[in-house]
């Protein structure tokens, strides 16, 4: 939850105020270079809260199907490889194209 938390915080703080002024002037108003990193981390925030929410599924999934064996399953260490692979497919999916 606080990595789902981390990356909508990021679409608030870093994705929108420069998505707010485009809309406000109908242009893009900001240094040129700095609009495809903008992209970059619009896709990458957007894809990390998604890919969250996956994660978050599937474990819920996993807690309901075998609640005796969750704890087996489902340790610190498997949660944070899930939480790292989750934001490391979101930057390779929106930086790499640059």
């Amino acid at each position: 939850l606080v990595s789902l938390f981390m990356s909508d915080l990021m679409v608030g703080l870093v994705v929108m105020p420069p998505a707010m002024l485009n809309q406000l002037y109908g242009r893009w108003v900001l240094r040129g270079d700095f609009c495809s990193l903008w992209y970059s981390f619009d896709v990458m925030c957007c894809s990390a809260s998604i890919l969250n929410l996956c994660v978050i599924s599937l474990d819920r999934y996993l807690l309901i199907i075998s609640p005796l064996k969750y704890k087996l399953r489902m340790t610190s260490c498997r949660a944070l490889w899930l939480i790292l692979a989750t934001w490391t497919l979101a930057a390779l999916a929106s930086f790499l194209p640059i």
